[in-house]
């Protein structure tokens, strides 16, 4: 009877693409209809045939959540804040899921580290360069005012004025930069498996003392290095991850999927 009802729903949503709706409509007909698993079906069609964009990453992240499926939320929401670190929806849904996951890895990465990551979050890396590029314009109109004005006090303004641009568009450079090599990385990755046991080496553990940590859906982890494993074709990679400042470990590469 299920299987008939998706079907029906299909043909319906089909005939109305047939009168111009787009599969991103047809996906947020299904969605709204609550047939979570025809949305996400479409969702990804429309990402391999209209491109991805980070509003369809968060509508992909709702589809999970709804089917319970909170690793593969939290990798889309992920990735819709790559695209779109200004993407509040995406931001907020990710940290409710997160809140719900079982792990809670401990520190990550150095207290400069995190107030990047901070700053970078704010906006896209190309609002940082445009931020730069108007903080270098008012800089080089404090340098000729500076060099062609005769009154001393307005040399004075355009002289520390010219210095305060400098300084931010050092610091609006170097946001952009980092803010543009985090959206082209992927280290980070995210646990879609329910559980996974990681291991003190590269292949399934053979005791407890090759048996690094349990972790679940949903955590995050950072690819350190790789190692293929052609012999094993259940695990045929395996990954070197840091979980936090304190814990690192192998895991299969079929218990993840890099943002």
């Amino acid at each position: 009877m299920k299987r008939f009802i998706t079907i029906l729903t299909v043909a319906l949503l089909l005939s109305v693409n047939a009168m111009g709706a787009s599969l991103t409509e047809q996906a947020d007909s299904a969605y709204t209809a609550d047939n979570f698993a025809l949305a996400e079906h479409l969702y990804q069609q429309a990402a391999q045939a209209e491109g991805t964009s980070s509003t369809l990453f968060y509508n992909l992240g709702n589809t999970y959540y709804r089917q319970g499926q909170l690793g593969r939320a939290i990798l889309y929401y992920e990735r819709a804040l790559k695209l779109d670190p200004a993407n509040e929806d995406a931001r907020s849904n990710l940290a409710f899921v997160n809140s719900k996951i079982i792990d809670e890895p401990g520190n990550r990465g150095s207290v400069m580290t995190k107030l990047m990551d901070k700053t970078v979050a704010q906006a896209h890396s190309n609002t940082w360069s445009w931020l730069a590029m108007g903080a270098f314009t008012l800089l080089l109109a404090g340098v000729l005012t500076y060099v062609f004005a005769s009154n001393v006090v307005l040399r004075k303004v355009s002289f520390f004025g010219g210095l305060c641009m400098l300084g931010l568009t050092i610091a609006f450079v170097i946001v952009a930069l980092v803010g543009a090599r985090k959206a082209q990385s992927s280290a980070s990755a995210i646990i879609i498996a329910p559980s996974t046991q990681l291991s003190t080496s590269p292949r399934v553990p053979k005791d407890k003392s090759e048996q690094a940590m349990l972790l679940h859906e949903g955590t995050r982890v950072e690819i350190l290095d790789s190692v293929a494993t052609p012999g094993d074709s259940i695990n045929p990679m395996w990954l070197d991850v840091s979980v936090d400042n304190a814990h690192r470990a192998w895991i299969s590469a079929t218990d993840v999927e890099r943002i």
